[in-house]
């Protein structure tokens, strides 16, 4: 009995374009690849810039959006994967995009002690 094996190679992203209803991924060897955006909650939550920002994680096996805090990986996308974040980590995220980024931090008054009055 003969056998063959085999070999496999690491699919590599090149390319990506998200648009309103898609993820586009086109891949080193040729093909591509594209998933519903709402598979990927952050990625259907961010805005035209944040998703347009994107870069390859090592040689291309997989995508990092860091104004969005996401990554996807290649074989995760040819496996027909989804996000798998739970419920309570996107709420958090979410509230976190809501407040003001870098707002400057003051120290506050101590309560106990009050300031003399100048005349």
């Amino acid at each position: 009995m003969t056998s063959s094996s085999l070999a496999t190679e690491t699919a590599e992203a090149k390319r990506v374009r998200v648009t309103g209803d898609l993820l586009i991924v086109e891949l080193r060897d040729g093909r591509t690849v594209s998933v519903p955006i709402n598979w990927y909650p952050r990625l259907a939550a961010g805005r035209p810039a944040e998703r347009r920002n994107w870069t390859l994680i090592g040689p291309g096996t997989g995508i990092h959006w860091p104004d969005l805090d996401e990554d996807i990986s290649v074989e995760g996308l040819l496996l027909g994967l989804r996000s798998a974040e739970s419920a309570a980590s996107l709420k958090q995220w979410r509230v976190s995009r809501r407040r003001p980024a870098n707002k400057r931090m003051e120290p506050t008054r101590s309560r106990g002690r009050k300031r003399a009055a100048h005349s």
